[in-house]
């Protein structure tokens, strides 16, 4: 079994800055993709970014591309995005995921909520 913990979420004015962090506990995360995905609400939940278990390969939705950085920290079992330029469409809950890459293994962290006030 896998946990997961988001941190970081608040409220932030438009052009600003938030970094969210997420905790894995149960196994070690370095056997798997982490990424981050959010929903908006009345939104479906969408991806947002992911990166490999090297932290060699990442990969961003087109909305937040240039502005969101993904990072990760196996020896602390950590992923982090940092999102700078930060707009009111970018306001959702923001959760964590770690799946692996056979696609049989996929946990949610419980979300963080961002708002972003114009």
């Amino acid at each position: 079994q896998v946990q997961l913990v988001e941190s970081g979420g608040g409220l932030v004015q438009a052009g600003g800055s938030r970094r969210l962090s997420c905790t894995a506990s149960g196994r070690p995360s370095s056997d798997y993709k982490m990424g981050w995905y959010r929903q908006a609400p009345g939104k479906e939940r969408e991806f947002v970014a992911t990166i490999g278990r090297s932290a060699i390969s990442t990969a961003y939705a087109g909305s937040v591309k240039g502005r969101f950085t993904i990072s990760r920290d196996n020896a602390k079992n950590t992923v982090e995005l940092q999102m700078n330029s930060l707009k009111p469409e970018d306001t959702a809950i923001y959760y964590c995921n770690l799946r692996s890459y056979e696609g049989d293994i996929n946990y949610w962290g419980q979300g963080t909520q961002v708002t972003v006030s114009s």
